[in-house]
């Protein structure tokens, strides 16, 4: 069974970083587009940012600049630098992979103190 693992998240000062990562496990393919969605306590999930399997990438305007998504083909694995953090990006991370469906992960909690 195909699983996606993610980690890196925690808790970190308004204007500090965190890298995500996220792996999949089991899996005898390559994902399509891979991707970060996050949701905060009382919101609905938002997309922050893709990436397709030829590198192109797309981002939440409220991350542009800040946030830079990246992936390792070879390992199955898609990464999540994020910078200049704020309160405001405080939620759960859940890394999400396309191939012929949707698959996501467990969630990693993200959050930053003012």
């Amino acid at each position: 069974q195909v699983q996606l693992v993610e980690s890196g998240g925690g808790l970190v000062q308004a204007g500090g970083s965190l890298r995500l990562s996220c792996a999949a496990s089991g899996s005898t393919f390559s994902f399509g587009t891979m991707g970060w969605y996050r949701q905060a306590p009382g919101k609905q999930r938002e997309l922050v940012a893709t990436i397709r399997n030829g590198g192109a990438t797309d981002y939440a305007d409220s991350v542009k600049g800040r946030f830079t998504i990246s992936r390792d083909n070879d390992k199955n694995a898609v990464y999540l630098q994020m910078g200049s953090l704020k309160p405001e990006d405080t939620a759960v991370y859940y890394c999400h992979g396309k191939y012929f469906g949707n698959y996501w992960g467990q969630g990693t909690q993200v959050t930053v103190s003012s």
